[in-house]
């Protein structure tokens, strides 16, 4: 495990279609709540704006960078803003790779155990199974068997407080949480709300 990841609570605020002009409160709101590792995907309004924004006023807090990374360039331009997360839908070796580099985490979306290794062979810091409604906790379990055991499995798309504990049974570090935490429109006292259910959802199943 990344020694950035060490210590976190293992959910991923996916703030996807943030604005920088609420990108700031937007933050403290998730992190407030107990998150401490934030996304913006880079097909959100601005994004290294807020971005930017973001790593500023909580940097030392929590950490922050960027989704939907797919070009080298958008991860050196990540790294110039102070941004330590690179999050990809794919498994792309040369954006893992360039993010190892700089000394961000590095997480790549895989379905397959050869794209797992091939991500962890580029230098990825975990994996993301992504959509995890496609993986089902047998599936999990099953890879799980055979990849390193200090490499943490993230499961993002269609997570829940109801299949948390089952993910969590068959190896599953941690989660990304996007429409169920944030959307465009979202009330800070919503956003509040639906934060602190989450990370309580999540210690409840953590505990058993």
């Amino acid at each position: 495990m990344h020694q950035q990841l060490e210590g976190r609570l293992p959910l991923v605020a996916i703030l996807r279609g943030l604005e920088p002009t609420r990108a700031v409160e937007v933050a403290e709101a998730v992190v407030a709540a107990g998150f401490d590792i934030l996304e913006v995907p880079l097909n959100s309004p601005e994004p290294f704006v807020s971005i930017a924004a973001i790593v500023e006023a909580l940097g030392r807090r929590a950490l922050v960078g960027a989704g939907t990374v797919l070009k080298v360039e958008e991860v050196d331009e990540l790294d110039a803003i102070g941004a330590r997360l690179v999050v990809s839908p794919n498994c792309n070796p040369p954006v893992i790779a360039r993010s190892a580099r700089h000394g961000m985490v590095s997480l790549p979306g895989v379905v397959t155990p050869s794209e797992m290794f091939t991500a962890l062979d580029a230098g990825a810091s975990g994996l993301k199974i992504f959509p995890a409604e496609l993986f089902a906790p047998s599936a999990v379990k099953a890879v799980r068997a055979v990849l390193p055991a200090s490499e943490p499995i993230y499961m993002v798309g269609g997570i829940h407080a109801g299949n948390m504990g089952e993910y969590l049974a068959a190896g599953a570090a941690g989660f990304g949480m996007g429409s169920a935490l944030f959307k465009p429109g979202k009330s800070i006292a919503e956003i509040s709300r639906d934060a602190a259910a989450i990370v309580a959802a999540f210690r409840a199943a953590e505990a058993g």
